[in-house]
C-alpha cells in the first residue's frame, strides 16, 4: 500500500514539473541536424591563443637564480665553515677554498642553464638524462634521487637545524645527540 502512494506522489510531482516547464516556456532539447550547417553555431573562444593546453611559464630570472643557488649551495653552507677553517688553518686559505668552491658552483649553474635552454622538456635531470642516455638510465637516476638522495638531504637539513636550534641551550658544550636526533625526527615528521 505505501508503495502505491509513493508511485502516485512521484507521478504527480513529475506531472506538475512538466506543467510548470510548459508554463515557463521551456522547450525540450532538440539536437541540430548535422546536415544543416547553417543552423550550427560555432563556439567562440575567449582568446585565440588558447589552442594549446599547458602550464604558463611563471618563473622569472630572480626565481630561477634562487632555485639554482638553493640547489647548488644547499644547507651545507651552515655546516661546513667551521670544518673548512679547521682544515685549512688560516682565514685566508679558507677564503681561497670558498672562492674556488663558488667558481665550481657557478660552472655547475651555467651547465644547468645551458641544458635548460637546449632541452626544452620538463623534468630537469630526468629529462636531460632521458634525452642523452635513454629511458633506463633516466629511471635509475630518478629512483636513486627519490629513494636515496632526497631523504638523505632532508635528514642533513633537519640535523643541521636541530644542532643550531639546541646550541643556545648548551653554550659550553655540544648538544646531546639524543636531543638533536629527536628534534630532527620531529622536523622530518612535520
Amino acid at each position: 500500500m505505501p508503495e502505491a502512494r509513493i508511485k502516485k506522489a512521484f507521478f504527480k510531482i513529475s506531472f506538475n514539473m512538466a506543467d510548470i516547464d510548459k508554463m515557463v516556456g521551456k522547450e525540450e532539447y532538440k539536437p541540430v541536424p548535422q546536415n544543416e550547417p547553417e543552423k550550427m553555431v560555432p563556439m567562440e573562444m575567449e582568446d585565440a591563443e588558447q589552442d594549446n593546453v599547458g602550464l604558463k611559464p611563471k618563473m622569472t630570472l630572480l626565481n630561477g637564480c634562487t632555485v639554482i643557488v638553493g640547489s647548488i649551495i644547499g644547507s651545507g653552507i651552515f655546516v661546513s665553515p667551521s670544518g673548512v677553517l679547521a682544515q685549512t688553518g688560516s682565514v685566508n686559505m679558507s677564503l681561497v677554498v670558498w672562492i674556488t668552491s663558488g667558481i665550481f658552483s657557478m660552472i655547475g649553474a651555467y651547465c644547468y642553464a645551458e641544458l635548460g635552454c637546449m632541452i626544452k622538456k620538463t623534468g630537469a635531470d630526468y629529462a636531460y638524462i632521458m634525452v642523452t642516455f635513454g629511458s633506463f638510465l633516466a629511471f635509475i637516476r630518478l629512483w636513486v634521487e627519490c629513494m636515496i638522495v632526497r631523504p638523505c638531504s632532508q635528514a642533513i637539513v633537519a640535523l643541521t637545524f636541530s644542532i643550531y636550534a639546541t646550541k643556545p641551550f648548551f653554550p659550553e658544550c655540544d648538544p646531546p645527540d639524543g636531543a638533536v636526533r629527536l628534534l630532527a625526527a620531529i622536523c622530518i615528521c612535520e
